[in-house]
């Protein structure tokens, strides 16, 4: 299974912030959309990326005032970035050697989509359970 399967299967809804925008609203978004991470898009391209992480940091430096802060000030810059091809082995590698929750797959300069770890872990299992179910169709032939 590759990162353009994991996508397909979960759907390329895609969930944004600029940079621009104070944290209060960005922590809103993700909030109501019970989603742990937004893409940061500055002139029609990916400037970043925003994760429960980068909020939780910017609470414990700014304490009450974290709501202020600009995403900008916060996001990671040019995060690492997946392929449409790349399998489900090296994505788990990447985001596990990483520390990544959340990986934006890129084709060029296209985002096609975020995977997030648990969608790569539900890849895993779909996988496993298909070859399975395979095994024993062959085992009782």
């Amino acid at each position: 299974m590759q990162a353009r399967d994991i996508l397909t299967i979960k759907g390329t809804v895609l969930y944004t912030v600029s940079p621009e925008n104070k944290l209060s609203e960005a922590v809103a978004t993700m909030s109501g959309e019970d989603i742990g991470s937004l893409v940061c898009f500055d002139g029609g391209r990916m400037a970043g990326m925003l994760t429960f992480r980068e909020v939780l940091q910017a609470l414990n430096a700014n304490g009450a005032a974290w709501g202020g802060v600009r995403v900008a000030d916060v996001m990671v810059r040019e995060p690492f970035v997946a392929e449409p091809g790349m399998g489900v082995d090296d994505l788990r590698r990447i985001m596990l050697d990483r520390h990544m929750r959340y990986l934006p797959v890129m084709e060029g300069d296209t985002l096609l989509g975020v995977i997030s770890f648990h969608d790569v872990a539900k890849a895993i299992l779909e996988d496993q359970a298909f070859e399975n179910k395979m095994l024993k169709a062959y085992i009782n032939e």
